[in-house]
């Protein structure tokens, strides 16, 4: 599922939502957010209707690495992300989100 993107009067702040099919990620009991916007600790995502989302709120103008990450501790890339960079803490690429 892509990105939603809603931004504030101001265009100062946007309402990022993140979410991920739960049949692209084999059905794993929890999935969690990480990336740069919450120093990479993994934050719980809500379970609806075989989605798992979670809306996020962060400062425009910038761009943030994230992954999805399962409780079984595989890190997963976004396949509707804005685009990817390379992270060598990682060996992978990382998911963006431009604002």
């Amino acid at each position: 599922m892509p990105l939603s993107k809603k931004f504030s009067k101001d265009k100062t702040v946007c309402k990022v939502g993140f979410s991920m099919q739960e049949e692209a990620v084999g059905r794993p009991p929890k999935l969690f957010l990480a990336g740069e916007f919450n120093g990479w600790k993994p934050a719980p995502m809500r379970k609806t209707k075989g989605v798992f989302a979670l809306g996020v709120e962060l400062p425009a103008g910038a761009s943030y690495q994230y992954r999805y990450v399962t409780d079984a501790g595989q890190w997963l890339n976004d396949t509707e992300a804005d685009c990817y960079v390379f992270s060598p803490f990682a060996d992978a690429d990382n998911s963006v989100v431009v604002l």
